[in-house]
């Protein structure tokens, strides 16, 4: 381990033992959702922390995202998120210099789309990524910056009203139809449907990823009206129910991924809201039912000891099972784990720019 990997685990270190807080500054926006809106779903109204940002600008102004393992890189997903950002505080604030940032942005996914043999438009994340135990080849997909992307794009078309984005829209949901090794989003388990955020993930997956998918997949049948695109909501909302146990830690606290290790504060914090405006879109009482027993605000002291000891102990376990200290895009040739999986819709038999011929389920 160099020193920069040094500095950068102790500093995670501090900030998951001793910055530790209940408390995380999302908000759900009430506005969202009708299709003469142009809010996002939440916003997060004060950066966390304020002194260790992962975003970099790049020379025309696009938002770069940095880490330990892949340095600075373009994801589409962050590029999306800070538009969306910046759009809402245009709203709130006023000050069209937020507006500019959030076309700017738009304008990179725009010209960054892809458009498959198949019909499908995508934004890949052109960069190897591990997560857990399952490699991920760049290029790959994500439900979780399909959604975000569909969410930013929406409203940007509401805006300008350009028919190119238009036209990347109609083509977005053509991923939803399609499974993970014909190239798509979709996961089957036991008769129902989630739309991962990490392909090569068994269901559920990462909640917060696949409930973000479903948001795009709702802006996208507001704006568009498309029957087989609510139909994709539906079916997601449907595994979303069937699912929300096997992320559930004793009607407290949610589990990070397939009961991985305990969520951080942000990550339950955005599982608890995105949940919440899912029961406001759907009517569904199970999701209102789980975001309230997962409120923070019902711990008992003791609960909080035991949250916060129990992500403690579960992350760090992680950790050490799979060894992530060494995990660098770098050196992506040198598994450190020998029970490496690879992401099959990025492997070499798979290329998500030139689909096998596959049925749509």
């Amino acid at each position: 381990m160099g020193a920069m990997d040094l500095k950068c685990a102790l500093r995670t270190l501090y900030e998951e033992i001793v910055e530790f807080r209940f408390e995380y500054p999302l908000i759900a926006v009430p506005e969202a959702g009708p299709k003469e809106s142009l809010h996002y779903y939440w916003y997060k109204y004060s950066a966390t922390p304020p002194s260790r940002p992962a975003i970099r600008l790049d020379a025309n102004g696009i938002a770069q995202c940095w880490t330990r393992a892949n340095g600075t890189v373009y994801r589409p997903g962050f590029v999306a998120m800070y538009a969306l950002d910046n759009l809402e505080k245009y709203l709130r604030e006023g000050d069209r210099a937020h507006l500019g940032i959030f076309l700017n942005q738009i304008n990179w996914l725009e010209e960054h789309s892809v458009t498959r043999t198949d019909g499908a438009v995508v934004w890949p994340n052109n960069f190897d990524l591990w997560e857990g135990t399952t490699l991920l080849r760049a290029p790959w997909l994500s439900s979780h910056v399909q959604g975000l992307v569909i969410s930013a794009l929406v409203r940007a078309l509401r805006i300008t009203r350009r028919a190119s984005l238009l036209e990347l829209l109609k083509g977005s949901a053509r991923v939803y139809q399609l499974d993970c090794e014909c190239n798509g989003l979709r996961v089957r388990s036991t008769g129902h449907v989630v739309y991962t955020e990490r392909p090569g993930f068994p269901a559920p997956g990462i909640m917060d990823g696949f409930m973000t998918s479903l948001l795009g997949l709702y802006d996208l049948y507001i704006e568009t009206g498309e029957a087989e695109v609510y139909d994709l909501f539906r079916q997601g909302t449907e595994g979303l129910r069937y699912f929300l146990p096997r992320w559930d830690y004793r009607k407290k606290w949610s589990f990070y991924a397939n009961r991985a290790y305990l969520c951080s504060p942000g990550y339950h914090y955005l599982n608890r809201l995105l949940l919440i405006v899912l029961a406001r879109l759907t009517g569904c009482a199970s999701f209102a039912e789980y975001a309230e027993s997962w409120n923070h605000d019902r711990l008992s002291a003791l609960d909080r000891a035991e949250i916060y000891l129990g992500f403690l102990l579960t992350k760090n376990a992680r950790r050490l099972r799979n060894r992530t200290w060494v995990r660098k895009a770098a050196v992506v040739s040198n598994p450190p784990a020998e029970n490496l999986s690879i992401s099959a819709s990025s492997s070499s038999t798979c290329d998500i720019f030139q689909p096998p011929s596959c049925p749509q389920r």
